[in-house]
């Protein structure tokens, strides 16, 4: 069963996300509340395995709550569903820890599936915002090294450190550096985020 908090200030959206998820028999919904702080103050006693969360609420912005929402233990992982359209916003969110950005134009069955995603430890972007994380990242991922190149392309394999530092016959403490530094010129803060990006940049 995945635990599902909804953050969302628009009682309309808000009511019909969590009718939604009512209908799921492998989703439970913990609570529908209507701002950031509501929602961080809700997560730490509710702990859900997910967060919807929208971005532009009054008060506690969407991207702050984010940010204390991963600092939880256990933190719930965020799927932010929002209008907000821009590449600023994407890119803002997942450095901030969103596991996923979708917008509020996606079908059921596409939040319903980013859900499940997110619940099983993936990272999801919805079409326009894959377009445009892809788009504002492309430039950097040409600052890649040959070497680092080749890192990324066994991270987006799902291979660990260890794989990698055998497969290019290097010390784990030199795949280390390079994985830091991929991480670092393509701004995305973990493996999964470099191994999404990898996947639409090919």
């Amino acid at each position: 069963m995945i635990r599902v908090l909804v953050v969302d200030d628009h009682p309309l959206f808000r009511d019909g996300l969590a009718g939604l998820l009512q209908t799921i028999p492998t989703v439970e919904l913990l609570d529908a509340v209507g701002d950031g702080a509501s929602g961080v103050r809700r997560s730490r006693e509710l702990s859900p395995d997910i967060v919807l969360m929208d971005l532009n609420m009054p008060g506690m912005s969407g991207l702050e709550a984010i940010r204390q929402l991963v600092l939880l233990d256990p933190a719930p992982a965020v799927l932010v569903l929002t209008m907000v359209d821009d590449d600023d916003s994407v890119a803002a969110a997942m450095r901030m820890g969103a596991r996923g950005y979708l917008l509020k134009g996606a079908v059921q069955e596409d939040v319903v599936a980013a859900i499940r995603t997110v619940a099983a430890g993936g990272v999801v972007l919805g079409p326009g915002a894959a377009e445009r994380f892809l788009h504002t990242n492309r430039g950097v991922a040409a600052t890649l090294t040959d070497r680092e190149s080749q890192v990324l392309a066994l991270i987006a394999q799902g291979r660990s450190n260890t794989d990698i530092a055998r497969e290019l016959g290097l010390s784990l403490k030199t795949v280390q550096n390079h994985v830091s530094n991929v991480l670092s010129k393509l701004q995305v803060s973990d493996r999964t985020q470099a191994a999404l990006l990898m996947r639409g940049l090919h």
